[in-house]
């Protein structure tokens, strides 16, 4: 990750659409504003860009897409101000027709110049779907969160959005190890047989045992956060539990739920005004949820900015790898 700087990114993901990564992105910024943070918001929906248009900016004058096409030579020459004071926004590039499929070099000039944004926090709202570039996103971020609902099609799609981003993290990781990235991406061809981390660590241990140990330091740090929202039973609130322990069982990773969103239809009156300030009123039943979540965020971020190192040493290490069960390391 490099620096301790990384350690203000987070993005916000969770591959399907509806179940309000937006919303909960830009009241989270909100409310770390209200506690007297410096705040931008980056409409990270590279092609789909609605994040401006919930914060009540029609047509802004500056977008991402004057920072891609180097029309600005910083990424923070395109912050807009926003009615809430300490919170920036850089709005999508929705009519770039290249926005939604970067270059190699955009990207990583784009992941370069966040690092470098004047913010104590910078939220990343990703878009919907499995895409390359919402998961190299995700993953670039050492703060991650994944939202969804208690529905059970936007639990299947959470689980298949953490399995890809993992997976992908796998791939980046091994990019000159064909082996290892022909058994990520061509299981198609072998229906079946590679169903959970087990099985691809028992592949991968066959075909090429030299990777084992590096695969394995690979699966053990990988940290994220859950977060439900639109919470209306016991059941919504049980789910991340379902979620932890399907990735446990399938992945070897145990996810951190990081907080829980009540459902309250004054989101769907503050989209519809474009009010944003209304997602902030002490009645409404989020803002303790909002509160919680950003307070432990900040905890989390100190922790991680002051452990970063000894994390960075404790991952390369051999001797503290994980028993995976099933395979014999």
């Amino acid at each position: 990750m490099g620096n301790g700087s990384h350690l203000k990114l987070w993005s916000i993901g969770g591959g399907k659409g509806g179940v309000g990564k937006s919303i909960f992105t830009l009241t989270l910024g909100i409310t770390m504003a209200r506690l007297g943070h410096r705040v931008i918001l980056v409409d990270g929906d590279l092609g789909g860009a609605n994040l401006h248009t919930m914060m009540g900016l029609r047509y802004p004058q500056v977008t991402l897409e004057d920072f891609l096409l180097r029309k600005t030579p910083r990424l923070e020459d395109v912050v807009l101000p926003t009615p809430i004071p300490g919170l920036g926004l850089i709005c999508g590039a929705d009519d770039f027709l290249g926005a939604a499929n970067p270059t190699y070099s955009q990207k990583m000039r784009l992941f370069k110049h966040l690092e470098e944004l004047p913010a104590d926090f910078v939220f990343i709202d990703l878009g919907a779907g499995t895409s390359f570039n919402t998961l190299d996103f995700f993953n670039y971020s050492p703060g991650r969160i994944a939202v969804f609902t208690g529905y059970a099609t936007a639990l299947q799609n959470v689980y298949g959005f953490i399995k890809c981003a993992l997976f992908r993290k796998i791939s980046r990781e091994f990019a000159k190890e064909d082996q290892v990235v022909s058994l990520l991406y061509n299981n198609a061809a072998v229906p079946g047989e590679i169903t959970s981390m087990t099985d691809l660590l028992s592949q991968v241990r066959r075909s090429s045992p030299e990777s084992l140990f590096q695969l394995a330091g690979i699966i053990k740090p990988y940290r994220f956060f859950l977060v439900p929202n639109m919470v209306r039973s016991e059941q919504d609130l049980r789910s991340p539990e379902i979620i932890q322990s399907v990735c446990e069982e399938f992945l070897h990773i145990k996810p951190e739920i990081l907080g829980h969103i009540f459902y309250d239809p004054v989101v769907e009156v503050a989209i519809n005004q474009m009010e944003p300030t209304l997602l902030q009123d002490r009645s409404n039943k989020i803002v303790k949820c909002f509160e919680h979540i950003a307070k432990k965020i900040c905890k989390i971020s100190n922790k991680m900015e002051n452990n970063s190192g000894e994390i960075e040493k404790e991952s390369k290490r051999t001797v503290i790898l994980p028993r995976i069960k099933g395979v014999n390391l």
